[in-house]
């Protein structure tokens, strides 16, 4: 194995793993390599050290998915309470935690057009931890206001079980206040600093005086990343994996 020091890629990775801590059912979607990684590492840590096993599903997988009918099979469990935790990304995303999966400019006539919604504002209302997930972090990207709201961040007056719980990206991790409708920045990546973060990120936030850097995985978590998950992750995500295993040579 490895003794390099974690990638970027690999500090989201185990940071997802944290966000997760405690969740018993989480549920990744299609091309999800990051979230399906830090899924995958919480089951296999959570086993080495004796605690709840998690159930992790991931679209796609014939080994990870204990689903016979797919999506159809998710919306099911999600309204039924089955399913914990969920990731969504965006082609945008705004300052509320919204999220905008259909396209840029005004619509029906959009300048950009994305694949679209695929249920995700069902998710986003019933699935307790939502995380938001978006590698790139630009202005173009985490805007002031979405052009379209595919997905509500909040509901004025809409009781709601789900919602946004954080925002990983890149270059930061966030929090969300549900109460004050906004993100707060929680920590920085390695190699990166607040002034970076705030001239990226199109919308306003809440931040501390002095922003932590995010913790870096501890040598227990590299170990279980660089060898059973990534082991794992191959079965569904083989091109990402090769790229991962570049990325700790480079």
């Amino acid at each position: 194995m490895s003794t390099a020091p974690a990638t970027t890629r690999e500090i989201l990775i185990a940071t997802i793993a944290d966000l997760l801590d405690g969740v018993r059912t989480v549920a990744v979607g299609a091309s999800s390599p990051i979230p399906a990684a830090g899924a995958m590492l919480l089951r296999a840590r959570n086993e080495q050290r004796g605690r709840e096993r998690v159930r992790v599903i991931v679209l796609g997988s014939r080994e990870h998915n204990f689903f016979t009918n797919g999506s159809f099979e998710l919306f099911d469990a999600t309204a039924q309470g089955r399913v914990d935790a969920f990731f969504l990304g965006g082609g945008q995303i705004d300052g509320q935690a919204n999220i905008n999966l259909v396209g840029t400019g005004d619509y029906p006539t959009s300048t950009v057009r994305w694949p679209g919604s695929f249920g995700s504002a069902y998710m986003y209302y019933l699935i307790p931890l939502v995380i938001l997930f978006r590698e790139e972090h630009s202005p173009r990207v985490l805007v002031d206001k979405v052009d379209f709201v595919s997905a509500p961040g909040s509901s004025e007056g809409i009781h709601r079980t789900g919602g946004p719980h954080a925002l990983l990206t890149s270059l930061a991790l966030f929090d969300f206040d549900k109460e004050k409708k906004r993100f707060r920045l929680r920590s920085v990546h390695r190699g990166h600093t607040a002034e970076d973060v705030r001239a990226a990120t199109g919308f306003d936030y809440d931040a501390p005086a002095n922003v932590p850097s995010t913790p870096e995985p501890d040598a227990e978590t590299m170990a279980l990343l660089r060898g059973r998950v990534t082991g794992e992750l191959s079965e569904c995500y083989p091109q990402f994996v090769e790229t991962l295993v570049a990325d700790r040579a480079a």
